[in-house]
């Protein structure tokens, strides 16, 4: 059984600033850019995986979502306690130079972890950890 994955959903509270980060700060290519209903997603994909959809959808996309679990989604997200994705790279400096350049939240410069990576961390817009990970070599 060859198991792949297909889409993740990362959860933003103004798809314009997101989209303006993950767009323009970390390069991804849009693919939709969707309203129904009142809401809005945006899907967007690595240009080295365009199998992969990377989903910006509001925090309480589920249309059974109760007012208090969405009040807690927003306050979890406002708190940055929601985490959002690890991205790979073959060059950690390089990429985190490019991306603070844009004015990113710098969350982490890069530096070498015990467990085999060089990694650095930004939160996107709506307050999400994005790490930013490449494999030491052996």
């Amino acid at each position: 059984m060859a198991l792949t994955l297909s889409h993740t959903f990362i959860a933003v509270h103004d798809h314009d600033a997101a989209l303006a980060f993950y767009r323009d700060a970390l390069g991804l290519k849009v693919r939709n850019d969707v309203s129904f209903e009142g809401m809005r997603w945006v899907t967007l994909y690595p240009e080295a995986q365009p199998e992969i959809e990377i989903v910006l959808e509001p925090p309480a996309a589920d249309p059974n979502t109760s007012p208090e679990d969405a009040k807690a989604l927003h306050d979890l997200m406002t708190k940055g306690l929601l985490r959002g994705a690890i991205f790979a790279t073959d060059d950690c400096d390089a990429t985190f130079t490019a991306v603070a350049a844009t004015g990113a939240e710098v969350v982490q410069e890069p530096m070498d972890q015990h467990y085999g990576v060089r990694d650095c961390a930004f939160r996107d817009p709506s307050g999400n950890l994005l790490r930013i990970s490449q494999h030491k070599q052996a």
